[in-house]
């Protein structure tokens, strides 16, 4: 009997060996629900890469709603970036792969009680960008929180619908619900409390936020919200999302993804095809991320069962999740269209913009915005595009957020942020400050992003009041300056070493931008 017991138990320890790897790896494998993973591990935290949480959406997958992942029963190596999802170069690598809905996860080493769980979407106008692109360590040991980052379909291979198709234009909404099962179902084996999860995004990612707060297919999957520059009101006109471009939103009607449609279709000689849809799945991928529309920003269809109502709308009519939400900006989001303008921008380039951007409205905001009182027509353009187009629309959204729970608002304000890769993309002399995206280099260790003390400083209260927010749904803590939920215009001022309320409404001039309608 003995020896049948130890021979029973020299196989149970192979077989675990055989599971879970060798017991000194112990700690970096993790057993999901489709299978064990086994990922690296280092001083304070520990991350697993390339889980997939979806089955690859290729061949006749392509289009369609997310299905499960195959189950594996070998370890697998999560140890390195999954694909990255088809997209154009972007300010990115190019991509033509489709197998692609993988997710990451940081951990804090540290073990015990659960931890708040933080799902991050990237930013890149949902066209471009993947998870990999945002280190998140020092996020998860500094908040205290799990952080998943999830893949998702971008560009036309999220966006795509026909009407022969009924419920297709979002698909990447559809992957981030399903990466949120997955959250719900495999959080806990890393450590992670599958009832506190935060859905964060900047940019991009912040759009699909606002999404899935108007989604009824994401209710119960995460219980607060974060936006980085980014809201269900975000809308701008010819020129202000980027130079050059047409005017844009993150929505867009079933029509007019129809339209659309029907025009990809004759495109790729798909129009007399007997199943529209079947046909285009056979174009190569390729040919699709070179078409015009897959480089700007790729809107989301909305009078689908995932987006029944435009998400703008929606959040009016009081038709949102009841959560926490901390919502903001950066000070001059503009910067990052203004300063990507090649060549001089004169007095008269920037009179012939605004009537460009505003028609028969320009002398107005010329009026209220003179190049001499900014100092330079470039600048007074980047103060029309942060205002008009981001922060007081951001601000309209956190209003009505507030009145369905608490709601925290902020304002990025570091005049003296690190440029890194974009410093060569701005015009010369171009004082870029707190521009579009700058904010995120002081909750992400970015190469090429160096902070000053000072501003590690900030980037360390900015992450602890992030864990707070997503522990409690209140961002306060000990040590840490007051911040005061949203009354009327107040936000939190985020700068290094003088954190303080700011009245947003006045300092970007929101009254004149709301009487414009």
């Amino acid at each position: 009997m003995r020896k049948n017991l130890t021979s029973a138990l020299a196989v149970a320890a192979a077989l675990l060996t055989t599971l879970t790897g060798t017991a000194e790896a112990s700690d970096t494998v993790v057993r999901t629900d489709s299978g064990p993973v086994r990922g690296l591990s280092a001083d304070g935290y520990r991350t697993f890469h390339g889980i997939p949480y979806a089955a690859p959406p290729t061949g006749a997958l392509r289009w369609r709603a997310p299905r499960p992942p195959s189950r594996w029963t070998a370890v697998k190596d999560a140890t390195r970036p999954g694909n990255r999802c088809a997209q154009t170069a972007g300010a990115n690598t190019p991509s033509t792969d489709e197998d692609c809905l993988v997710l990451n996860v940081t951990a804090p080493a540290a073990r015990g009680r659960l931890k708040p769980v933080m799902v991050w979407l990237h930013g890149g106008g949902n066209s471009f960008g993947t998870a990999s692109d945002n280190d998140t360590r020092r996020l998860a040991a500094g908040g205290d929180a799990v952080v998943v980052s999830p893949n998702y379909r971008l560009g036309v291979f999220s966006s795509f619908g026909h009407a022969s198709q009924p419920g297709s234009g979002d698909f990447g909404l559809q992957d981030q619900q399903a990466a949120l099962r997955w959250v719900r179902h495999n959080a806990a084996a890393f450590g992670g409390d599958p009832r506190n999860v935060t859905l964060i995004g900047e940019s991009g990612g912040a759009f699909d936020v606002c999404g899935q707060l108007t989604s009824p297919g994401s209710a119960g999957l995460f219980q607060r919200a974060i936006m980085h520059s980014g809201s269900c009101s975000s809308a701008w006109p010819v020129d202000a999302f980027a130079a050059g471009g047409p005017a844009v939103s993150p929505w867009r009607s079933t029509v007019d993804r129809d339209t659309q449609g029907a025009a990809l279709a004759a495109k790729f000689g798909c129009a007399g095809a007997p199943s529209v849809v079947d046909c285009l799945r056979g174009v190569p991928a390729a040919d699709l991320i070179a078409l015009p529309q897959a480089s700007q920003i790729s809107p989301l269809a909305y009078g689908t069962p995932t987006l029944p109502l435009r998400p703008d709308t929606a959040l009016a009519a009081g038709l949102f999740h009841r959560v926490p939400v901390l919502t903001g900006n950066t000070r001059d989001e503009g910067a990052f269209t203004a300063g990507f303008i090649p060549g001089d921008f004169d007095e008269s380039t920037y009179q012939a913009q605004l009537v460009k951007s505003f028609g028969a409205d320009a002398p107005r905001v010329a009026a209220r915005y003179p190049s001499a009182k900014y100092g330079s027509p470039r600048l007074a353009w980047t103060a029309v595009i942060t205002d008009g187009s981001w922060t007081c629309h951001q601000l309209d959204d956190a209003r009505r957020l507030a009145l369905g729970g608490s709601t925290y608002s902020f304002e990025f304000a570091d005049e003296n942020a690190p440029q890194g890769f974009f410093a060569g993309l701005f015009a010369p002399g171009f004082p870029a400050r707190a521009f579009h995206s700058s904010d995120m280099a002081y909750l992400f260790d970015t190469p090429g992003f160096p902070l000053a003390p000072a501003q590690r400083r900030l980037a360390d209260q900015m992450i602890r009041y992030w864990g707070r927010f997503a522990a409690s749904g209140d961002p306060n803590g000990q040590g840490l300056p007051r911040w005061q939920p949203l009354r009327d215009a107040n936000s939190q001022a985020l700068v290094p070493d003088a954190t303080h309320a700011v009245d947003l409404a006045s300092e970007h001039q929101c009254g004149f931008w709301a009487a414009r309608g």
